[in-house]
């Protein structure tokens, strides 16, 4: 009896022994990673955060981090060449010092933008430098429908804001944004930066693009065919550009006050004449800009164009610009759609600010009004296939997202 009342306490005492355990078992927790920033492992010092104040200066910054005045000059001509001499309000700044009870600064980190940093190394001799955060691209292709506005529909997909100016530029020929019915769709391929590989930093570049518009999905690529130039074009699939050969203005704000006209009374000479023109009011200083891509082929003043520039654009078509306030080009100068060569005036014959613009056809002066304009200059043939190899791949990316959202 005895035995069989010890082996039941043996076995009593045991049970208890591996509840405690079970009881006081710890699990394993995965170690804390430390903080890296700058190529620095921040458990390594004692950190100190920082934004520049209005009164802050780089050697007041110093000062601060108990240093002495002789190693502040000292520190400031050693990196008078690689830091800046002006810090700006409210930008964060960094200071890494040593974790021992006497926190002496070893590396100050100075961010003037999300991207750049200036870093000051007091380790050993002093070194200053400046320095780029590792910054990577991601592509992004989503399609969605139209719901609002260009940009609050594009908020809502979770894009940022700066891809609302850009689609309404390249799509400007082609598009009337406030004319977009809801539920139009549309597919958008795009590269989005990244610092670090996780702190976002915006749009890259448009990779491509559809919009449905009046019942026509419009594309757009960009390309360069001339691989000598590093200037972006937008075509549609078929290799024809977005962009019109002309802007309809030389002005953003468009009021016309004279029109072209074979018999026109001149308000300043009183007198019946043609008026070989089209008259745009503007306020003084108002930039003028050239309607296409072209060489500048005169400037200069006469007493009743005033100051003028005139440009040629190609064998078939030249334009000019009277009563200009300002000449800002000069002859034999290359000039691009929408580049501002002068400002509005009132120079010459002139009752008032304004541009009178003139417009030539195969040398006769023509109305640019009822003038049917080439739409685009077209892709040069020689470089048609390569672009359709290049798009293709694109539009098959946005066709298929479009697919999966749509079912078409």
């Amino acid at each position: 009896m005895k035995k069989i009342t010890l082996i039941l306490l043996l076995l009593l005492s045991f049970s208890a022994c591996k509840k405690a355990e079970e009881d006081f078992i710890i699990e394993d927790i995965e170690p804390r990673k430390p903080i890296v920033d700058f190529g620095f492992k921040y458990d390594d010092f004692n950190v100190h955060y920082d934004t520049i104040g209005h009164q802050d200066t780089f050697e007041r910054i110093l000062k601060k981090q108990n240093l002495n005045g002789k190693k502040v000059a000292e520190i400031i001509d050693v990196v008078k060449d690689s830091f800046p001499t002006q810090v700006r309000f409210m930008r964060p700044y960094v200071c890494l010092r040593s974790k021992n009870k006497y926190h002496k600064l070893q590396y100050l980190i100075y961010q003037p933008n999300r991207l750049d940093y200036y870093l000051v190394d007091l380790t050993d001799s002093v070194v200053g430098f400046k320095k780029s955060r590792p910054l990577s691209f991601k592509i992004r292709t989503i399609a969605g429908r139209v719901n609002g506005s260009l940009a609050a529909t594009l908020k809502k997909e979770g894009i940022d804001a700066s891809m609302s100016k850009k689609l309404t530029k390249v799509y400007a020929w082609s598009i009337d944004f406030f004319k977009l019915r809801r539920g139009d769709k549309f597919a958008l391929s795009f590269t989005e930066r990244y610092i670090n590989d996780t702190l976002y930093d915006g749009i890259d570049s448009l990779r491509a693009a559809f919009f449905e518009y009046k019942g026509e999905k419009i594309y757009a690529f960009p390309y360069t065919p001339n691989a000598s130039s590093s200037k972006v074009d937008y075509y549609d699939e078929n290799g024809k550009a977005l962009k019109n050969y002309f802007l309809k203005a030389p002005l953003k704000f468009v009021n016309i006050t004279s029109r072209f006209s074979k018999n026109r009374f001149h308000p300043v000479q009183l007198r019946w004449k043609p008026h070989s023109g089209t008259d745009y009011a503007a306020p003084t200083g108002t930039p003028i800009m050239t309607t296409a891509a072209g060489i500048v082929e005169q400037t200069g003043y006469t007493a009743g164009n005033g100051n003028f520039v005139k440009v040629k654009h190609d064998k078939t078509y030249s334009t000019q610009y009277l009563h200009m306030s300002k000449i800002m080009v000069r002859r034999g100068q290359s000039v691009r759609q929408g580049d501002i060569i002068g400002k509005v005036g009132s120079t010459g014959l002139a009752s008032g600010p304004h541009v009178c613009y003139r417009f030539w056809k195969n040398g006769v002066q023509v109305d640019a009004l009822k003038l049917k304009l080439p739409n685009s200059i077209p892709m040069d043939k020689r470089h048609l296939p390569k672009f359709l190899e290049y798009s293709k791949p694109l539009k098959k990316e946005l066709d298929s997202v479009a697919l999966a959202k749509f079912g078409y």
